[in-house]
């Protein structure tokens, strides 16, 4: 199958009366077809995996083939110069994160990716550190704490960024981090306490981190005794924008 027959089939499923739905939710849409993430998983399930495809759906720019590319490219064969030309061509906070959490956090890259692009200036690149952070947490079952708790100090160094979606990125991430154990969520809660005291952007990151990080429900599925910080609950989060905040 070719990168033009896949399109020619997501062209059939597209339903243009979605992009104004889209971008209420500040997606870009000039390059968007109108075929949700539901159907393309349905797509990429009849493909299989294939590194040659998912490179001709790239480059095709269209929203939802670049989308489609990270589900059915193999990780395995994602190089560094893969990452940073697609990490390039990001240009809307749900294809940064689609990509980052269907494929480039099992590529063999992903770590190293995750602490240099959280520093990164490019927005979506910075986004994309974060996202590869929070990704990792949930995908790296059987990583030992101390890997995790070295991407503490870098994800530290890009919260000072006030632009919403990199600010909240740095938050998804660090509460990511703070979910896995009660050792890392103590250090989760050190790093949101730093943060906070810091001023600015980092504030934010640090105070809305604390919120989960803190609350009874996290501490009592991490099995931590004592009296929770302030500031227990927290907003429903998808992909790590707030469904109040999606818009902004």
């Amino acid at each position: 199958m070719t990168a033009d027959e896949v399109i020619a089939r997501l062209r059939a499923l597209a339903d243009p009366s979605r992009l104004a739905g889209m971008a209420r939710y500040g997606i870009g849409t000039g390059h968007a077809l109108g075929v949700t993430v539901t159907e393309l998983r349905g797509v990429a399930k009849g493909i299989g995996r294939d590194h040659d495809l998912a490179g001709g759906l790239w480059d095709s720019g269209v929203h939802e083939a670049r989308i489609l590319a990270s589900l059915v490219d193999d990780p395995a064969l994602v190089d560094d110069a893969q990452f940073e030309r697609w990490a390039a061509g990001f240009d809307s906070w749900d294809l940064c994160d689609q990509v980052c959490q269907n494929l480039l956090r099992y590529a063999p890259a992903a770590w190293t990716k995750a602490a240099d692009w959280t520093t990164r200036p490019e927005l979506f690149v910075r986004r994309a550190g974060f996202t590869l952070i929070a990704g990792l947490a949930v995908a790296e079952k059987r990583v030992d704490d101390e890997r995790f708790a070295g991407l503490l100090a870098p994800l530290a160094a890009g919260a000072d960024d006030d632009r919403p979606l990199v600010r909240k990125g740095a938050s998804w991430a660090l509460r990511a981090i703070g979910k896995r154990s009660s050792g890392l969520n103590r250090r989760a809660i050190e790093t949101a306490e730093e943060l906070r005291a810091r001023g600015g952007a980092a504030r934010w990151v640090g105070t809305d981190a604390l919120r989960e990080l803190s609350s009874p429900a996290v501490h009592e599925r991490l099995g931590r005794t004592g009296t929770p910080g302030p500031g227990s609950g927290s907003a429903e989060v998808t992909n790590g924008v707030t469904a109040a905040e999606k818009v902004s």
